[in-house]
Protein backbone atom coordinates (compact mmCIF):
# COMPACT_ATOMS: atom_id res chain seq x y z
CA UNK A 1 0.00 0.00 0.00
CA UNK A 2 2.79 2.67 0.63
CA UNK A 3 4.25 1.68 -2.78
CA UNK A 4 1.35 3.11 -3.96
CA UNK A 5 1.01 5.89 -1.90
CA UNK A 6 4.33 7.06 -2.70
CA UNK A 7 3.51 6.21 -6.43
CA UNK A 8 0.29 9.17 -5.86
CA UNK A 9 2.72 11.42 -4.10
CA UNK A 10 5.03 11.81 -6.77
CA UNK A 11 2.31 11.93 -9.64
CA UNK A 12 0.44 14.83 -7.30
CA UNK A 13 3.93 16.78 -7.50
CA UNK A 14 4.63 16.33 -11.56
CA UNK A 15 0.56 17.87 -11.68
CA UNK A 16 0.82 20.22 -9.36
CA UNK A 17 4.58 21.48 -11.70
CA UNK A 18 2.43 20.50 -15.19
CA UNK A 19 -0.60 23.15 -13.70
CA UNK A 20 2.41 26.05 -13.23
CA UNK A 21 3.46 25.17 -16.30
CA UNK A 22 2.45 28.05 -19.12
CA UNK A 23 2.88 25.95 -21.73
CA UNK A 24 0.25 23.31 -20.12
CA UNK A 25 -2.06 26.53 -19.07
CA UNK A 26 -2.62 27.54 -23.17
CA UNK A 27 -3.79 24.58 -24.20
CA UNK A 28 -7.25 24.29 -21.98
CA UNK A 29 -7.74 20.58 -22.66
CA UNK A 30 -4.29 18.93 -20.92
CA UNK A 31 -4.80 21.52 -18.78
CA UNK A 32 -8.47 20.44 -17.58
CA UNK A 33 -7.11 16.98 -17.48
CA UNK A 34 -4.31 17.62 -15.61
CA UNK A 35 -6.45 19.87 -12.80
CA UNK A 36 -9.36 16.98 -12.48
CA UNK A 37 -6.81 14.21 -12.14
CA UNK A 38 -4.77 16.86 -9.62
CA UNK A 39 -8.50 17.07 -7.44
CA UNK A 40 -9.07 12.65 -8.19
CA UNK A 41 -5.59 12.46 -6.10
CA UNK A 42 -5.50 15.32 -3.62
CA UNK A 43 -7.46 13.43 -0.95
CA UNK A 44 -5.20 10.73 -1.11
CA UNK A 45 -1.82 12.98 -0.96
CA UNK A 46 -3.23 14.85 1.73
CA UNK A 47 -4.14 11.82 4.17
CA UNK A 48 -0.94 10.19 2.99
CA UNK A 49 1.43 13.49 4.38
CA UNK A 50 -1.25 13.78 7.58
CA UNK A 51 0.03 9.61 8.00
CA UNK A 52 3.54 10.52 7.32
CA UNK A 53 3.19 13.28 10.37
CA UNK A 54 1.68 11.23 12.75
CA UNK A 55 4.38 8.59 12.24
CA UNK A 56 7.23 11.08 12.36
CA UNK A 57 5.64 12.30 15.66
CA UNK A 58 5.08 9.07 17.40
CA UNK A 59 8.90 8.25 16.69
CA UNK A 60 9.76 11.48 18.56
CA UNK A 61 8.07 10.61 21.41
CA UNK A 62 9.57 7.33 21.82
CA UNK A 63 13.04 8.51 22.03
CA UNK A 64 11.43 10.42 24.59
CA UNK A 65 10.63 6.89 26.50
CA UNK A 66 14.51 6.75 27.32
CA UNK A 67 14.17 10.17 28.99
CA UNK A 68 15.67 10.20 32.86
CA UNK A 69 12.34 12.38 33.72
CA UNK A 70 9.51 10.22 34.85
CA UNK A 71 6.97 12.41 33.67
CA UNK A 72 8.41 12.91 30.40
CA UNK A 73 8.28 9.48 29.91
CA UNK A 74 4.60 8.81 31.13
CA UNK A 75 3.65 12.12 28.65
CA UNK A 76 5.32 10.44 25.61
CA UNK A 77 3.25 7.16 26.32
CA UNK A 78 0.01 8.93 26.29
CA UNK A 79 0.82 10.68 23.51
CA UNK A 80 1.72 7.84 21.64
CA UNK A 81 -1.46 6.08 22.68
CA UNK A 82 -3.06 8.92 21.66
CA UNK A 83 -0.98 9.37 18.32
CA UNK A 84 -1.13 5.23 17.57
CA UNK A 85 -5.43 5.48 17.58
CA UNK A 86 -5.16 8.48 14.74
CA UNK A 87 -2.53 6.42 12.97
CA UNK A 88 -4.77 3.43 12.97
CA UNK A 89 -7.97 5.24 11.31
CA UNK A 90 -6.01 7.15 8.57
CA UNK A 91 -4.36 3.75 7.39
CA UNK A 92 -8.20 2.67 7.44
CA UNK A 93 -8.74 5.90 5.63
CA UNK A 94 -6.09 5.41 3.19
CA UNK A 95 -6.54 1.69 2.44
CA UNK A 96 -10.44 3.00 1.47
CA UNK A 97 -9.26 6.39 -0.58
CA UNK A 98 -7.15 3.96 -2.88
CA UNK A 99 -9.98 1.62 -3.69
CA UNK A 100 -10.21 1.74 -7.60
CA UNK A 101 -13.06 4.50 -8.10
CA UNK A 102 -16.27 3.59 -10.26
CA UNK A 103 -15.64 5.88 -13.32
CA UNK A 104 -19.20 5.93 -13.59
CA UNK A 105 -19.88 7.90 -10.06
CA UNK A 106 -19.52 11.45 -11.35
CA UNK A 107 -22.21 10.86 -13.88
CA UNK A 108 -26.02 12.25 -13.82
CA UNK A 109 -28.48 9.15 -14.03
CA UNK A 110 -31.69 8.14 -15.27
CA UNK A 111 -33.95 7.41 -12.56
CA UNK A 112 -36.71 4.80 -13.60
CA UNK A 113 -39.66 3.78 -11.14
CA UNK A 114 -42.37 1.76 -11.92
CA UNK A 115 -45.21 0.01 -10.03
CA UNK A 116 -45.11 -3.76 -9.65
CA UNK A 117 -47.24 -6.38 -7.86
CA UNK A 118 -50.46 -4.38 -5.92
CA UNK A 119 -52.20 -2.36 -8.19
CA UNK A 120 -53.25 0.77 -7.67
CA UNK A 121 -50.94 0.59 -4.23
CA UNK A 122 -48.22 0.21 -5.96
CA UNK A 123 -48.91 3.00 -8.28
CA UNK A 124 -49.56 5.45 -5.04
CA UNK A 125 -45.95 4.18 -3.98
CA UNK A 126 -44.65 4.90 -6.98
CA UNK A 127 -45.38 8.72 -6.39
CA UNK A 128 -43.99 8.28 -2.98
CA UNK A 129 -41.22 7.16 -4.07
CA UNK A 130 -40.89 9.87 -6.64
CA UNK A 131 -41.23 12.34 -4.01
CA UNK A 132 -39.16 11.13 -1.67
CA UNK A 133 -36.03 11.30 -4.27
CA UNK A 134 -37.07 14.60 -6.03
CA UNK A 135 -36.61 16.17 -1.83
CA UNK A 136 -33.57 14.15 -1.74
CA UNK A 137 -32.13 16.21 -5.04
CA UNK A 138 -33.61 19.44 -4.07
CA UNK A 139 -31.45 19.21 -0.79
CA UNK A 140 -28.14 17.86 -2.81
CA UNK A 141 -29.06 20.95 -5.19
CA UNK A 142 -29.39 18.51 -8.15
CA UNK A 143 -31.77 19.21 -11.04
CA UNK A 144 -34.67 16.54 -11.97
CA UNK A 145 -36.07 16.47 -15.73
CA UNK A 146 -39.03 14.63 -16.10
CA UNK A 147 -38.77 12.56 -19.18
CA UNK A 148 -42.04 10.64 -19.58
CA UNK A 149 -44.65 9.37 -17.11
CA UNK A 150 -47.40 7.15 -16.91
CA UNK A 151 -50.47 7.94 -14.13
CA UNK A 152 -52.47 5.98 -12.68
CA UNK A 153 -56.24 6.48 -12.44
CA UNK A 154 -56.07 6.08 -8.52
CA UNK A 155 -53.15 8.68 -7.90
CA UNK A 156 -49.18 8.10 -8.45
CA UNK A 157 -47.35 6.62 -11.50
CA UNK A 158 -47.48 3.40 -13.16
CA UNK A 159 -44.27 4.38 -14.65
CA UNK A 160 -41.99 7.59 -13.79
CA UNK A 161 -38.67 8.35 -15.49
CA UNK A 162 -36.65 11.14 -15.19
CA UNK A 163 -33.20 12.81 -15.51
CA UNK A 164 -30.96 13.88 -12.34
CA UNK A 165 -28.08 15.88 -12.87
CA UNK A 166 -25.97 17.33 -10.59
CA UNK A 167 -22.63 16.57 -9.12
CA UNK A 168 -21.86 13.30 -7.87
CA UNK A 169 -25.48 11.84 -8.82
CA UNK A 170 -24.94 8.24 -9.67
CA UNK A 171 -22.20 7.39 -6.39
CA UNK A 172 -24.95 8.46 -3.96
CA UNK A 173 -28.12 7.00 -5.65
CA UNK A 174 -26.45 3.59 -7.12
CA UNK A 175 -27.89 1.04 -4.69
CA UNK A 176 -31.59 2.53 -4.92
CA UNK A 177 -31.47 -0.38 -7.67
CA UNK A 178 -33.50 -3.03 -6.86
CA UNK A 179 -37.52 -3.63 -5.50
CA UNK A 180 -38.65 -1.76 -2.76
CA UNK A 181 -41.51 -3.32 -0.74
CA UNK A 182 -44.12 -0.89 1.16
CA UNK A 183 -46.21 -2.59 3.79
CA UNK A 184 -49.41 -0.28 5.08
CA UNK A 185 -53.34 -0.14 5.27
CA UNK A 186 -54.71 1.24 2.29
CA UNK A 187 -56.99 4.00 2.25
CA UNK A 188 -59.73 1.89 0.36
CA UNK A 189 -59.19 -1.07 2.86
CA UNK A 190 -62.36 -1.02 5.01
CA UNK A 191 -60.87 -4.02 7.42
CA UNK A 192 -57.95 -2.11 8.30
CA UNK A 193 -55.81 -4.97 6.81
CA UNK A 194 -51.94 -4.40 5.97
CA UNK A 195 -51.23 -4.68 2.42
CA UNK A 196 -47.81 -5.08 0.77
CA UNK A 197 -47.02 -3.98 -2.58
CA UNK A 198 -43.94 -3.22 -4.77
CA UNK A 199 -42.28 -0.80 -6.72
CA UNK A 200 -39.17 -1.45 -8.63
CA UNK A 201 -36.27 1.23 -8.98
CA UNK A 202 -33.61 1.64 -11.74
CA UNK A 203 -30.59 3.79 -12.01
CA UNK A 204 -28.90 4.25 -14.70
CA UNK A 205 -25.70 6.20 -15.40
CA UNK A 206 -25.86 8.11 -18.22
CA UNK A 207 -24.12 7.34 -21.27
CA UNK A 208 -21.68 9.70 -23.08
CA UNK A 209 -21.30 9.73 -26.66
CA UNK A 210 -17.50 8.23 -26.58
CA UNK A 211 -19.48 5.00 -24.78
CA UNK A 212 -21.43 3.67 -26.96
CA UNK A 213 -22.09 3.69 -30.69
CA UNK A 214 -25.75 3.72 -31.45
CA UNK A 215 -25.83 3.04 -35.19
CA UNK A 216 -29.24 5.08 -37.37
CA UNK A 217 -30.01 1.94 -39.00
CA UNK A 218 -30.20 0.12 -35.73
CA UNK A 219 -33.17 2.73 -34.68
CA UNK A 220 -36.96 2.38 -35.67
CA UNK A 221 -38.49 5.52 -35.02
CA UNK A 222 -42.31 6.20 -34.82
CA UNK A 223 -44.33 9.36 -33.59
CA UNK A 224 -48.00 9.47 -32.22
CA UNK A 225 -50.12 11.54 -31.16
CA UNK A 226 -49.41 12.06 -26.88
CA UNK A 227 -52.10 11.13 -24.86
CA UNK A 228 -52.31 11.54 -20.75
CA UNK A 229 -54.58 9.01 -18.34
CA UNK A 230 -57.65 7.04 -19.52
CA UNK A 231 -56.17 7.26 -23.49
CA UNK A 232 -57.40 11.09 -24.21
CA UNK A 233 -55.56 13.42 -25.99
CA UNK A 234 -53.45 15.78 -24.63
CA UNK A 235 -51.91 17.02 -27.80
CA UNK A 236 -53.05 17.94 -31.39
CA UNK A 237 -49.77 17.20 -33.16
CA UNK A 238 -48.07 13.79 -33.40
CA UNK A 239 -45.25 14.77 -31.08
CA UNK A 240 -44.54 11.55 -29.13
CA UNK A 241 -41.67 9.32 -30.00
CA UNK A 242 -41.27 5.77 -29.67
CA UNK A 243 -37.72 4.64 -30.23
CA UNK A 244 -36.80 0.72 -31.06
CA UNK A 245 -33.40 -0.53 -30.63
CA UNK A 246 -33.63 -3.04 -33.15
CA UNK A 247 -30.37 -5.00 -32.55
CA UNK A 248 -31.75 -5.48 -28.86
CA UNK A 249 -34.94 -4.98 -28.40
CA UNK A 250 -35.06 -1.97 -26.07
CA UNK A 251 -38.10 0.52 -26.92
CA UNK A 252 -38.24 3.59 -25.49
CA UNK A 253 -41.65 6.33 -25.82
CA UNK A 254 -41.30 9.76 -24.73
CA UNK A 255 -44.39 12.42 -25.09
CA UNK A 256 -44.02 14.99 -22.34
CA UNK A 257 -42.64 17.72 -24.75
CA UNK A 258 -45.04 18.89 -26.80
CA UNK A 259 -42.08 19.36 -29.51
CA UNK A 260 -41.38 16.23 -31.53
CA UNK A 261 -37.45 17.14 -31.62
CA UNK A 262 -37.13 17.35 -27.89
CA UNK A 263 -38.97 14.17 -27.45
CA UNK A 264 -36.77 12.39 -29.48
CA UNK A 265 -33.62 13.98 -27.52
CA UNK A 266 -34.98 12.79 -24.17
CA UNK A 267 -36.17 9.13 -25.87
CA UNK A 268 -32.21 9.12 -26.83
CA UNK A 269 -31.38 9.88 -23.73
CA UNK A 270 -32.65 7.16 -22.16
CA UNK A 271 -32.54 4.36 -24.71
CA UNK A 272 -28.58 5.27 -24.26
CA UNK A 273 -28.70 4.50 -20.28
CA UNK A 274 -30.15 1.69 -20.81
CA UNK A 275 -27.66 0.37 -23.02
CA UNK A 276 -24.70 1.32 -21.69
CA UNK A 277 -26.65 -0.41 -18.26
CA UNK A 278 -26.63 -3.64 -20.56
CA UNK A 279 -23.21 -3.17 -21.23
CA UNK A 280 -21.84 -1.99 -18.01
CA UNK A 281 -23.84 -5.40 -16.68
CA UNK A 282 -22.22 -7.65 -19.51
CA UNK A 283 -18.84 -6.56 -18.55
CA UNK A 284 -19.05 -7.15 -14.63
CA UNK A 285 -20.55 -10.45 -15.62
CA UNK A 286 -17.24 -11.49 -17.54
CA UNK A 287 -14.97 -10.24 -15.04
CA UNK A 288 -16.57 -11.58 -11.69
CA UNK A 289 -19.66 -14.15 -12.19
CA UNK A 290 -19.19 -15.07 -8.40
CA UNK A 291 -19.68 -11.33 -7.67
CA UNK A 292 -22.43 -10.55 -9.51
CA UNK A 293 -25.35 -9.18 -6.58
CA UNK A 294 -28.51 -7.21 -7.24
CA UNK A 295 -26.83 -4.23 -6.97
CA UNK A 296 -24.00 -4.29 -8.85
CA UNK A 297 -25.72 -5.99 -12.00
CA UNK A 298 -28.79 -3.58 -11.60
CA UNK A 299 -30.95 -7.24 -10.98
CA UNK A 300 -34.18 -5.99 -9.83
CA UNK A 301 -35.44 -9.50 -9.25
CA UNK A 302 -35.58 -9.35 -5.47
CA UNK A 303 -36.14 -7.06 -2.50
CA UNK A 304 -33.48 -4.96 -1.05
CA UNK A 305 -35.89 -2.31 1.10
CA UNK A 306 -39.41 -2.90 3.49
CA UNK A 307 -41.10 0.39 3.92
CA UNK A 308 -43.41 -1.11 6.98
CA UNK A 309 -45.98 2.22 7.57
CA UNK A 310 -47.52 0.70 10.66
CA UNK A 311 -44.34 -0.08 12.85
CA UNK A 312 -43.13 3.57 11.43
CA UNK A 313 -39.56 1.44 10.24
CA UNK A 314 -37.36 1.17 7.10
CA UNK A 315 -35.24 -2.03 6.61
CA UNK A 316 -32.82 -2.40 3.60
CA UNK A 317 -32.31 -6.27 3.34
CA UNK A 318 -28.59 -5.85 1.94
CA UNK A 319 -27.16 -4.89 4.66
CA UNK A 320 -29.45 -5.56 7.84
CA UNK A 321 -29.84 -1.94 8.40
CA UNK A 322 -33.65 -0.98 9.95
CA UNK A 323 -34.41 3.06 10.98
CA UNK A 324 -37.26 3.78 13.09
CA UNK A 325 -37.48 7.17 11.36
CA UNK A 326 -40.14 6.07 8.17
CA UNK A 327 -41.44 10.20 7.88
CA UNK A 328 -38.31 11.24 7.79
CA UNK A 329 -36.90 8.78 4.90
CA UNK A 330 -39.91 9.42 3.17
CA UNK A 331 -39.58 12.89 3.14
CA UNK A 332 -36.39 12.59 1.51
CA UNK A 333 -33.87 12.54 4.54
CA UNK A 334 -31.88 9.82 2.87
CA UNK A 335 -28.19 10.44 3.71
CA UNK A 336 -28.20 7.86 6.49
CA UNK A 337 -29.26 4.66 4.73
CA UNK A 338 -26.77 6.11 1.63
CA UNK A 339 -23.71 6.57 3.92
CA UNK A 340 -23.96 2.79 5.38
CA UNK A 341 -24.75 1.33 1.99
CA UNK A 342 -21.29 3.03 0.85
CA UNK A 343 -19.48 2.19 3.76
CA UNK A 344 -20.87 -1.58 3.62
CA UNK A 345 -19.34 -1.92 -0.31
CA UNK A 346 -16.38 -0.17 0.25
CA UNK A 347 -15.43 -2.66 2.71
CA UNK A 348 -16.74 -5.17 0.70
CA UNK A 349 -14.27 -3.98 -2.03
CA UNK A 350 -11.60 -3.80 0.36
CA UNK A 351 -11.57 -7.19 1.22
CA UNK A 352 -11.68 -8.42 -2.52
CA UNK A 353 -8.72 -6.05 -3.36
CA UNK A 354 -6.75 -7.91 0.13
CA UNK A 355 -7.42 -10.97 -1.13
CA UNK A 356 -10.06 -12.21 1.39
Amino acid sequence: MFNKLEEVEKRYEELSSLLADPEVLSRQANFQKYAKEHTDISLVVEAYREYKKIVQEIDDNNELLSDQDPEIRDMAKEEIKRLNEIKIELEKKLQILLIPKDPRDEKNVILEIRAGTGGDEAALFAGDLFRTYSKYAEVKGWKVDLISESLSESGGFKEVIVSVAGKNVYSRLKYESGVHRVQRVPKTETQGRIHTSAVTVAILPEADDVELDIKPQDLKIDVFRSSGPGGQSVNTTDSAIRITHLPTGIVVSCQDEKSQHKNKAKALKVLSARLLAAKMEEHDAIISEDRKSQVGSGDRSEKIRTYNFPQGRVSDHRIGLTLHKLDKIIDGDLDEIMDALTAYYQAEALDSSNGV
